[in-house]
């Protein structure tokens, strides 16, 4: 089974994995799409998805293609509890089913500026983390999202035994943030080693 609307494409450099697909939505090609964070700006706002089969613990015997492809976006929306899309050239239930469990991606460089004071989460990733008195508590590695507050969870060597890791959560809060600088790759926080 293949399409022509989903071209052959590299994957670009810069792309970053926002969504997967959950299943078609009703008869014409739509299909629900799972995002992976609350707000899906830059998901939204990209006329242009990069997809990629399921990893194959979510779907087996996926055959509509086997490398990344690119698809033009027609329309996204949200619909009840969740998000629908619609692709151009995806204009059956079956296709739309076919693509059960694909990875979308958009480019990093497609995003819309985030507002002052909000980040994505991509580009906290990898950023060191260093207290008010220069201490170096880790690098953020990943970000929860618990409700109405997100948590940097750093990782950082321990000090008593350097093959070891230790891990951090700080809360992603002013109380607690007090500056990132994403061009120095440097967040800087109230927040102490043994809290």
């Amino acid at each position: 089974m293949s399409s022509p609307a989903l071209t052959p494409a590299q994957r670009p450099a810069d792309a970053v994995e926002l969504a997967r697909v959950l299943e078609a939505w009703g008869i014409k090609g739509w299909v629900r799409i799972l995002p992976f964070q609350a707000d899906p700006v830059a998901l939204v706002h990209s006329a242009q998805w990069w997809l990629e089969p399921p990893e194959a613990r979510f779907v087996r015997g996926f055959s509509l293609f086997s490398a990344c492809v690119q698809v033009t976006v027609a329309e996204v929306k949200p619909h009840a509890d969740g998000w629908v899309a619609r692709l151009e050239g995806v204009n059956d239930r079956n296709t739309a089913e076919a693509l059960k469990g694909v990875r979308i991606s958009v480019p990093r460089s497609a995003f819309p500026p985030p507002a002052d004071g909000e980040f994505y989460w991509v580009d906290l990733l990898g950023l060191d983390v260093i207290n008010r008195e220069g201490v170096n508590l880790g690098r953020v590695t990943d970000l929860l999202a618990t409700g109405p507050t997100s948590v940097l969870v750093l990782q950082d060597s321990d000090p008593a035994d350097s093959a070891k890791t230790i891990e951090r959560m700080i809360p992603f809060v002013d109380a607690y943030v007090d500056a990132v600088d994403t061009a120095a790759r440097r967040i800087t926080v109230d927040w102490q080693p043994d809290y």
